[in-house]
């Protein structure tokens, strides 16, 4: 199998765009061409039903492979997926050199462009490996296999290599879950951002986190970062970046996770699971929608989302986002009722206006789960240094002194069990 063209900046594609009913329009395969780094040199378009051979039909593809030829490019990016059979079929007509590209693969080329971090980089690879070996398996022959002894075997290797990363991604994924559990058990509430890229995710998090990060607060807290861009880029990395936030004196840690992408499949997304768990094992997961989406594509982008992230700890909060350059009422109204299907509750914003913000502040401090109580503390240094830990790690609603501190709080149920079990320590 080839080695893929699609990272190397200046190289040149034609894009093919492919529609059964509605005239084809190239310009978003376009666009993720150039964001992967390649000048476009051609847009090729065919209205008909898929081929199951060569997804545009063999006519086409042949005519294709000559347009290929005559402009000397690299690429052949298609805007769908081609299965290992019309890869293997596409692979046979197109010029030596010139690589046939489906746009799962050039999705997962950009992903890749954009990985910092090791967890990053190794979903991004095993998601690739998992989309390389079915089609390496159709085109390799079986003479090549049958010198194995000799000169290895491509498949065993990719498969030794998926199971490697999947052990990696293993590790990572506990070292995650501690994490997640130190935050907790030190009074944090974990809100997750999801959604799909640019329904304004980032933005938000900028509008609902302090000015101060957790980057320096804890060694432990590795991928935790100080700022995070908010360009309207066409897709953004797998990295999860976590923000400090503070409700009604209750901290938060906001986490912008993956942004989720259009028609990738099941079996890819899995491959990112270490970051989708981050929203799935959140107390409260916020799952941002662009207003602007038409209804029924709304309802697609929500369901895929929702099905991609399973069953998660805490509910779902639906952002309606962008709800500024929606025109009407009825409008948002039926986009509304549109996201009510699939989450627990809706919260109309704009994250860039700032409008609604408050109310989803108040809407997520309501589903933390905070338990209230009263402690007596004694009036001694023991005492007062107790209360500077529950400051630390609950909100502290009222503090009256006299022989003893009397102290009213509301924190999670862990942090108020600990407080308890330090206040009967104490006599």
């Amino acid at each position: 199998m080839q080695e893929s063209h699609s990272r190397l900046d200046g190289s040149e594609a034609i894009v093919v765009a492919r529609s059964e009913t509605d005239r084809p329009d190239p310009t978003e395969i376009t666009r993720l061409a150039e964001a992967a780094g390649f000048a476009v040199a051609d847009a090729v378009t065919q209205r008909r039903r898929e081929d199951p051979g060569t997804w545009i039909g063999r006519g086409k593809a042949e005519a294709l492979a000559e347009r290929a030829r005559d402009l000397g490019v690299d690429v052949v990016v298609f805007d769908g997926g081609l299965d290992p059979g019309q890869y293997a079929d596409l692979v046979d007509l197109l010029p030596d050199g010139v690589e046939p590209v489906d746009r799962y693969r050039l999705v997962l080329d950009v992903f890749a462009d954009g990985t910092g971090d090791e967890r990053a980089a190794l979903q991004v690879e095993a998601a690739r490996l998992s989309y390389v070996l079915p089609r390496l398996r159709r085109i390799t022959k079986v003479s090549q296999l049958s010198k194995a002894v000799e000169k290895g075997n491509p498949i065993l290797d990719v498969e030794a290599r998926i199971d490697r990363i999947e052990n990696q991604l293993a590790d990572i994924a506990e070292r995650a879950a501690e994490r997640r559990e130190s935050r907790r058990a030190s009074g944090l509430g974990l809100v997750a951002i999801a959604g799909y890229t640019n329904a304004g995710k980032t933005t938000l998090l900028h509008r609902l986190a302090d000015d101060l990060s957790l980057a320096d607060a804890d060694a432990e807290h590795a991928d935790l970062t100080d700022s995070t861009p908010i360009e309207d880029r066409l897709f953004v990395t797998l990295e999860t970046i976590t923000r400090q936030g503070t409700l009604d004196d209750l901290d938060v840690a906001y986490t912008d996770t993956v942004g989720f992408v259009d028609a990738l499949p099941h079996d890819l997304v899995e491959s990112f699971s270490a970051t989708i768990d981050e929203a799935a094992s959140a107390d409260v997961t916020l799952l941002v929608v662009d207003a602007t989406d038409d209804p029924e594509r709304l309802r697609e982008k929500v369901s895929t989302s929702v099905d991609a992230m399973g069953d998660t700890e805490g509910p779902v909060v639906g952002v309606l986002n962008k709800v500024d350059a929606v025109d009407g009422q009825t409008a948002s109204a039926e986009r509304r009722d549109t996201l009510a299907e699939f989450v627990d509750d809706v919260v109309a914003v704009s994250a860039l206006e700032g409008t609604g913000v408050e109310r989803l502040e108040e809407r997520v401090r309501e589903a933390l789960p905070t338990e209230t109580a009263t402690l007596s503390l004694p009036n001694d240094g023991d005492g007062h240094r107790l209360l500077s830990w529950l400051h630390d790690h609950a909100s502290v609603d009222a503090v009256e002194y006299g022989s003893t501190v009397t102290v009213r709080l509301s924190a999670r149920p862990s942090v108020v069990e600990r407080a308890r079990a330090r206040v009967a320590d104490l006599g």
